[in-house]
């Protein structure tokens, strides 16, 4: 039975940006969450005065009190101390100060100076929604949205990201199009899903031009424009974003709406790659391994399959295992073939799972065994897979 070295499609499925830190099938991925960034107000205080502020802050000053906790949680004028922040963001928002009550619910929503409390965060982004503000909307909007805190209930976040959406949050503007896009707490509705996203997207919002390219590139809500996914894409992989930089790099790669260019794909997955983005290392390895772009070295693709990989990404563990198996860029070892085909091939990758029955097939890694080779190569050919079929006989 010959060995067949199998390396996967260099381009995986596009990605959007959704709830901000979330991974899942699709791909929803964000550089920041949220619940992360907290208000600062200085500008009412002297901030060489700190004597003076503290003591109005003493004396039951609402603002002075948030000013102080903003002091200790910056660590620029006063070394950061998240506890410290907390307390006093605490003394204001049991006055009823609006920006005081959200930057203690992301103080207990993030566990900081605090003990992460997500029953504790809900209450008092509620406190601070319920006065109108829009952060404390989209941030109450994402806890009922994840059943964090609360009861998990899509038809509440939606009513609070509509509401922050309302005050042109961009956030919310967002949210909503990703509920209208998958049809969370609403019926699906890509037309109203590009709307969201264009206003958000018109703010800068770089999750929010990924989203919107997305739609353009593939024709949902909008009409087909590869120029002007493109366009988005760079606008957002400019920013930062890794799922705008896979994006883009995907159009390099396929010459979508832009000359192909294995260089600049490379490039971007690089970009994305270099931030933890699990697809763009993987195309990144591929590159390498194939030289599209790239001078190929198997030792860069090994880097980078590794990368991949060790995050459960079953197509990189493929192709790890393939490079043990013929020793490109590494000694051949049978005994890495066999376990990196295995945790592809446990994920349900047909490829992998040929992989894995000719290891035991033929002993290599594995004691021979044929019961296991069979099993194997059935689970291949159900799922059409032609060389486990051929194995098999069918």
């Amino acid at each position: 039975m010959k060995k067949i070295t199998i390396f996967v499609a260099l381009f995986l499925p596009l990605a959007l940006s959704a709830w901000a830190g979330n991974n899942d099938s699709i791909t929803h991925n964000s550089n920041k969450s949220f619940y992360e960034n907290f208000k600062l107000q200085t500008s009412e205080v002297h901030l060489t005065d700190l004597e003076t502020l503290l003591k109005a802050a003493e004396q039951g000053d609402a603002e002075a009190q948030f000013a102080l906790g903003g002091l200790y949680a910056e660590g620029e004028v006063l070394p950061q101390d998240y506890m410290q922040a907390a307390e006093w963001f605490h003394k204001a928002a049991a006055q009823g100060l609006i920006e005081a009550q959200y930057n203690l619910g992301v103080f207990y929503y993030n566990g900081m100076g605090v003990t992460q409390d997500y029953k504790q965060a809900v209450e008092w982004f509620r406190k601070a929604a319920e006065q109108g503000d829009a952060d404390a909307q989209v941030s109450l909007g994402g806890c009922y949205e994840e059943g964090k805190g609360v009861t998990q209930d899509s038809g509440q976040a939606i009513e609070w990201f509509r509401k922050a959406a309302a005050q042109g949050n961009a956030q919310a503007q967002l949210d909503l199009g990703v509920c209208y896009a998958f049809g969370k707490g609403v019926a699906k509705d890509l037309y109203q899903a590009v709307e969201w996203y264009q206003k958000a997207a018109e703010q800068g919002d770089a999750h929010a031009q990924n989203n919107l390219a997305a739609c353009y590139e593939n024709g949902e809500g909008v009409k087909q424009d590869l120029l002007k996914a493109v366009e988005l894409y760079r606008k957002a992989a400019e920013q930062g974003d890794a799922d705008g930089q896979y994006n883009l790099g995907n159009c390099y790669g396929k010459g979508s709406g832009v000359a192909q260019d294995y260089k600049q794909a490379a490039e971007w997955y690089r970009k994305a790659a270099e931030q933890g983005y699990v697809g763009a290392q993987h195309n990144l390895g591929v590159s390498y391994a194939n030289g599209m772009g790239v001078t190929q070295d198997y030792k860069q693709a090994m880097i980078w399959y590794r990368k991949a990989a060790e995050q459960g990404y079953a197509e990189s563990q493929l192709n790890l295992a393939n490079l043990y198996l013929e020793g490109n860029g590494v000694p051949q070892d049978y005994g890495k073939v066999m376990e990196w085909s295995r945790k592809a091939a446990e994920q349900g990758l047909a490829a992998a799972q040929y992989n894995l029955g000719n290891c035991y097939y033929l002993g290599n890694g594995v004691n021979q065994d044929y019961k296991q080779a069979a099993y194997w190569f059935s689970k291949g050919a159900e799922q059409g897979f032609a060389e486990t079929q051929h194995n098999l006989g069918i």
